[in-house]
């Protein structure tokens, strides 16, 4: 594996550690407000900040970016806004534990069929690396789990980790095609709180209305969101889009480590298998000749497009 290689993919697990603080921070929160809310306000916000960089770095031409790769930033945005929608609606239904691993958990695999059917087919590597980090994750959540196996909470999961992954195909697609991170990020986000507010305005007011409200929206936003994505485009930028959707397992590993560190949940024997089952698939799987598409760098970008 070269360097870039595995310099990307350390930045994409980097990027799900980030992610990971997301429902710490949630339950940490003075308002318990809408979580549909709060994803679309989390939205909103990272949208602001990297539309105002985008403009500033690009030099007006943002929305030139964004009229030439109209299809592909539509596609991007509708998943960006779907994830949100979805991801919250499922941990709401099922509870965080079963909703993160169905959204989580179904994205890799969500991501290999994409491969498949693109004509780039997962390694057997990448297989076995897969299905030992869902495994793990299974485990994972499996202590203390209050949730119910609410059928629609399961789809929403399910529709999550859908999105996860093709906002992923379709943001290596217009990395490959010369669109820098910044202008990337800034189109999928501002596009995803477009389509999402209409359906949660009034939730997202309430967490901006309240002092506790807006400092949980002002960490995700920047902390957990505009740090972690820049982090993780980057990455993308010499990963193939299957083999960054399992490495983003560190999400829920992050997660599981804040319960047990700072939420003071209990630590039982699947805990601790199902955590060194995920740490060894997101081991193989970062080392791993992938064989899911092409992960050189990329092509030369047009210079009036980079950040």
């Amino acid at each position: 594996m070269s360097q870039s290689v595995r310099s990307g993919a350390f930045l994409v697990m980097a990027a799900g550690v980030l992610w990971g603080t997301t429902g710490t921070s949630q339950a940490l929160s003075p308002l318990a407000g809408s979580p549909v809310g709060l994803g679309t306000a989390r939205l909103a916000g990272a949208g602001l900040i990297l539309g105002l960089v985008a403009i500033v770095t690009v030099r007006g031409r943002l929305g030139r970016l964004v009229r030439d790769h109209l299809g592909w930033f539509a596609v991007g945005a509708a998943a960006m806004a779907g994830y949100q929608l979805s991801f919250f609606t499922a941990t709401r239904e099922t509870g965080v534990a079963v909703g993160t691993l169905t959204a989580i958990g179904s994205a890799p695999l969500v991501a290999g069929a994409i491969a498949a059917a693109t004509g780039h087919r997962p390694s057997r590597r990448w297989l076995l690396a897969t299905g030992i980090a869902i495994a793990g994750l299974v485990l994972l959540v499996a202590p203390g789990d209050g949730g119910s196996l609410d059928a629609a909470g399961v789809a929403a999961g399910l529709a999550a980790g859908a999105s996860y992954a093709l906002y992923t195909w379709a943001s290596r697609h217009l990395i490959d095609r010369g669109v820098a991170g910044v202008p990337l990020l800034a189109g999928l986000f501002v596009g995803g709180a477009l389509l999402s507010l209409p359906f949660a305005w009034r939730q997202t007011g309430e967490w901006l209305a309240e002092p506790g409200g807006l400092l949980v929206v002002a960490y995700l936003t920047v902390v957990a969101t505009v740090v972690p994505y820049l982090v993780w485009i980057r990455g993308m930028a010499t990963t193939p889009p299957a083999v960054a959707t399992t490495l983003t397992l560190t999400e829920p590993l992050t997660a599981a480590t804040l319960g047990v560190l700072v939420l003071h949940e209990p630590v039982t024997g699947a805990l601790l298998g199902g955590a060194a089952l995920l740490v060894v698939g997101l081991a193989l799987t970062a080392s791993a000749n992938t064989g899911d598409g092409p992960a050189a760098p990329t092509p030369a970008r047009d210079p009036e497009a980079v950040a």
